[in-house]
């Protein structure tokens, strides 16, 4: 991937879900997945990184990386900066999902999105201008039935209809298998269509399902999408990260 430096008005975007630092050796091993991190992914300069599974499983949902060492190895700015962004004190992110932005951007607004479930799941938002222009990242980790993601994916089409009008990015682990994207992915559920390749990113070892996605809601607007393939991120995650181009436009 040499050479993928994001164009003007492009944003750079990375999301991996790094399965709370458990490796396919079944060893867990936070400085691990830090290290896939600072070797393979900060290189490629990512304007947008989004994390999944990067907390604890269970309350309180502790952080298990170290988000500081992160956010000076890829130069990006930790939205979670207030309590109110973080699901507890002993957590890096909400639920165990973590985003960070390029310091460029202004970022104007940003929220926490509970989605229910048997396993609980959340998402980030954090609305920002590049100049003129405004966008929206959201980082979103959905439940693996899709009645779950359904309803999860219609909560955040409402947050959508809430929120002012501009480009929005979709990225995570969105536990769709079907390239289609299935009813959860929907117009219906999300209030507008969201575009963007289809790419096998799990199991890490040999990919076969593509449940990791970077959307949206321009059409042809994502390109250049590429499933990392690396000895440090398949030892240290049972997923593959992802990562795409996104033109930013006007309208």
């Amino acid at each position: 991937m040499n050479n993928w430096k994001a164009a003007d008005n492009t944003l750079a975007c990375v999301t991996w879900n790094v399965h709370r630092a458990r490796g396919a050796d079944g060893r867990v091993d936070a400085p691990r997945v830090v290290s896939a991190i600072e070797r393979i992914i900060a290189p490629l300069g990512p304007d947008v990184l989004a994390l999944q599974e990067a907390d604890d499983e269970c309350p309180p949902h502790a952080r298990i990386l170290d988000a500081d060492r992160i956010s000076r190895a890829v130069g990006l700015s930790y939205m979670h900066d207030s309590r109110a962004l973080r699901w507890g004190p002993q957590s890096d992110g909400f639920l165990g999902t973590v985003l960070w932005v390029h310091p460029r951007f202004e970022r104007t607004h940003a929220d926490v999105i509970d989605l229910p479930g048997h396993c609980h799941r959340g998402a980030i938002s954090a609305e920002c201008l590049d100049g003129d222009r405004a966008f929206r990242v959201m980082s979103v980790h959905l439940s693996l039935a899709q009645p779950l993601r359904m309803v999860q994916t219609r909560i955040i089409g409402q947050y959508l209809l809430r929120r002012p009008a501009m480009q929005t990015v979709i990225l995570g682990d969105l536990n769709e298998w079907r390239p289609w994207g299935g009813a959860a992915l929907g117009r219906v559920m999300l209030g507008r269509n969201f575009y963007g390749p289809v790419k096998p990113t799990f199991p890490a070892r040999w990919p076969i399902l593509p449940l990791d996605r970077i959307l949206t809601d321009r059409r042809d607007a994502v390109q250049r999408v590429n499933v990392l393939d690396h000895p440090m991120t398949t030892a240290a995650s049972d997923h593959r990260p992802l990562a795409a181009h996104v033109s930013l436009t006007t309208s």
